[in-house]
């Protein structure tokens, strides 16, 4: 299987658990946001100029970095 379909196979899973989920609102923020991420990537590998390991690398790099708390207040 390839990195790709691999990718799509996770979207799909990640889209049949929203649909379940059906209380936890946050569990679903996160699998809305992890299909959203996942789609980015493969958006980013179907441009061969792009080196990709490290357009990933920061862009979690920038999602942790909004998630962390602000330490100098």
């Amino acid at each position: 299987m390839s990195i790709e379909q691999t990718l799509q196979k996770e979207i799909e899973e990640s889209k049949r658990w929203i649909q379940v989920e059906k209380d936890d609102l946050t569990y679903k923020s996160d699998l809305q946001k992890r299909i959203e991420l996942i789609n980015w990537v493969l958006e980013k590998m179907n441009n061969p100029d792009i080196l990709i390991c490290e357009t990933i690398e920061s862009k979690m790099n920038g999602i942790i970095d909004k998630k962390k708390p602000n330490r100098l207040q």
